[in-house]
């Protein structure tokens, strides 16, 4: 019986073999997203031009399989609908016919249909897992740990049977995590108990998307329709392009860390703001398409709590949205992704202002997550999600003595004002004496803190600066 292990072991083995082709781990999982959708696309029956199936395919040997690959791969591209946005831009990476027709054997081994959906799609991720773990510019840049997506998604609850047009977004969607993990929560909600016109509705028309970079899309889409679901990821620039009018019931999502791209103000009518911070107009973005009432989940880094833009854009927020909570990550829960930053979760709803924002911490003397020894795990939110509560919408009733470690509190509108809507200055619990150096933290995370400090101290140089240009200071 295949499982999800082996089936992994079996085709990431071979990567190894494709190394000496010159192939990375991000070019394998690639061209293996290629492969298995024409094999299953050929047992499903699904509806590909003969001349490109996985039978055709299958049949060559020597230059005549490799050139006839790539003459696939532009064809395919030239589809309508969902195949060719699996196949679009995409580019054959082998150079050695046996390397490709070792591979295609490999997967021609399996029936990808008659596995159970959680191995098939499990099989999967765990590729895009090891690309990410492995790949020094794999899929880590667009991966969100599965544990933490999953305890958003637990309390967010994305239930698509509340209304007939319930959507969900994630405007940097990457390889399909949240979306997936919202999918798969409605799944173990309803069971069987749905009927099959619900279930086809919620499959093609619920789950929605935006993705700068042309690789993690076509992962997602993959990813998705290993589920059975036919996602709307759309390739495009969530922040640049004008807003389109899309409006969501439900965003959940993780815009990209750093500054990388971020040096010019988008020319947006609808972000209050002119900054150039990312995630800042992710979160003017986000603002723009929940529909009123909406709810939204964002992961942000520190660096965005603690700057006057920020404040800016958190005092617009909570004014027209209701901050209602804020989980503070514990150290490393992006290793080995993006090691050494320090994240956070915001919870709000659009619609009404915010009168108390609650925030645990899940950071302060909790030992920093490693790869091997102190993975991230479930327990790790598992008291957040009970001081959450039931209600999606932060409105269950609430109590700080629900944490036995006082992790939980909340602040009052006037406290937040007082701090001059910077969020990240509400630390009450007391970082314990540090013996061991192991546990002053990683290089990167030093260095992380010291770079986010000092383009804080920058940016407040050059606005005294401009003040001081334009006299308008007191």
């Amino acid at each position: 019986m295949q499982t999800n292990t082996n089936i992994v072991n079996k085709l990431w083995g071979y990567c190894h073999v494709l190394r000496h082709d010159g192939m990375d781990y991000g070019d394998y999982v690639e061209q293996l997203t290629y492969l298995l959708f024409l094999k299953m696309a050929e047992e499903r029956g699904a509806v590909i031009p003969k001349e490109y199936s996985w039978s055709v395919l299958k049949s060559k040997a020597g230059t005549e399989l490799t050139d006839f690959y790539s003459e696939l791969l532009r064809g395919l591209a030239k589809q309508e609908g969902l195949l060719g946005a699996i196949f679009a831009e995409a580019l054959s990476k082998f150079t050695k016919p046996v390397n490709l027709k070792r591979l295609i054997d490999l997967i021609d081994e399996i029936e990808w249909t008659g596995l159970n959906i959680d191995v098939k799609a499990q099989a999967y991720e765990g590729l895009l897992e090891k690309s990410a773990a492995e790949g020094k510019k794999g899929a880590g840049q667009y991966f969100t740990p599965r544990v933490l997506i999953q305890s958003i998604v637990s309390v967010m609850k994305p239930d698509p049977r509340t209304a007939k047009d319930f959507t969900i977004c994630d405007p940097a969607a990457g390889t399909g995590g949240f979306l997936l993990s919202a999918y798969e929560w409605f799944l173990q909600q309803t069971g069987s108990a749905i009927n099959r016109e619900d279930l086809e509705r919620i499959r093609k028309k619920t789950y929605f998307g935006t993705e700068l970079v042309a690789r993690p899309r076509r992962l997602a889409l993959m990813n998705l329709y290993l589920h059975g679901i036919e996602s709307h990821i759309r390739l495009g620039d969530s922040i640049y392009e004008p807003d389109k009018g899309d409006r969501y019931d439900v965003v959940l999502t993780n815009p990209p860390f750093g500054t990388k791209g971020a040096n010019q103000i988008p020319e947006r009518q609808d972000f209050t703001v002119g900054t150039s911070n990312k995630q800042l107009n992710f979160v003017q973005h986000i603002l723009t398409i929940l529909k009123p009432g909406g709810r939204a989940a964002v992961v942000l880094p520190d660096n965005v709590l603690f700057g006057d833009q920020a404040a800016e854009v958190f005092k617009l927020l909570m004014q027209d949205c209701n901050l209602h909570t804020i989980l503070r990550l514990p150290r490393g829960t992006f290793t080995p992704y993006s090691q050494g930053v320090k994240a956070n979760v915001v919870f709000f709803v659009k619609g009404m202002p915010t009168e108390n924002v609650w925030i645990y911490d899940a950071r302060t003397n909790v030992p920093g997550i490693t790869k091997k020894d102190r993975p991230l795990t479930p327990a790790h939110f598992t008291e957040f999600e009970k001081c959450y509560g039931e209600n999606a919408n932060g409105q269950s009733s609430r109590n700080e003595n629900d944490s036995n470690e006082n992790r939980w509190k909340k602040f009052t509108m006037q406290q937040v004002k007082d701090k001059n809507y910077k969020l990240d200055s509400f630390k009450w619990l007391k970082e314990e004496d540090i013996e061991d150096s192991e546990e002053i933290g990683e290089p990167e995370e030093l260095i992380t803190d010291a770079l986010s400090e000092l383009k804080e101290a920058t940016n407040s140089l050059e606005q005294i600066y401009a003040e001081l240009e334009n006299g308008t200071t007191k």
